[in-house]
């Protein structure tokens, strides 16, 4: 059974903060501290497990249609791809404070160690998680799943 592990050599480095501590400097101003506070677009988050005869993925996609899913299988290669939108809007009373709005695509593609038989693959999306099951073939081909 293989183990497949994400690495992003850049994931240290977006954590650190050489401006921490500043940040209580700027707690009583109004000003934005940039270092801290600083929203990233989400990532899809990605669980695969392997037995003799498939593999499951479970893919965390919160906030997105089912409809604005796309999974496409070639081969060994499986890509995931969808828009998510998000609005944020921070009231006091009736009068508006904060509005914030993230509009964008995410995508997630990644090689698995055998082919998928993409004829008997299956999509389904509940609760904010994608699960796919990827029967494994010897020979390849390509397709792209619909979502139940």
């Amino acid at each position: 059974m293989a183990n497949i592990t994400r690495f992003d050599p850049f994931d240290d480095i977006a954590r650190f903060s050489p401006l921490a501590n500043i940040d209580d400097l700027f707690k009583g101003l109004r000003l934005r501290s940039w270092p801290g506070e600083v929203e990233v677009e989400p990532r899809i988050k990605v669980d695969v497990a392997e037995d003799d005869k498939a593999y499951t993925v479970k893919a965390d996609i919160p906030g997105a249609k089912k409809e604005d899913i796309h999974v496409a299988i070639e081969g060994s290669r499986v890509s995931i791809e969808t828009e998510v939108k998000r609005e944020k809007e921070e009231k006091k009373g009736e009068k508006v404070v904060r509005s914030e709005r993230y509009f964008g695509k995410q995508y997630r593609g990644f090689t698995l160690g055998q082919d998928i038989d993409s004829s008997k693959a299956e999509a389904k999306y509940q609760d904010g998680v994608l699960e796919l099951t990827l029967p494994k073939t010897s020979n390849g081909s390509a397709r792209e799943l619909k979502i139940q």
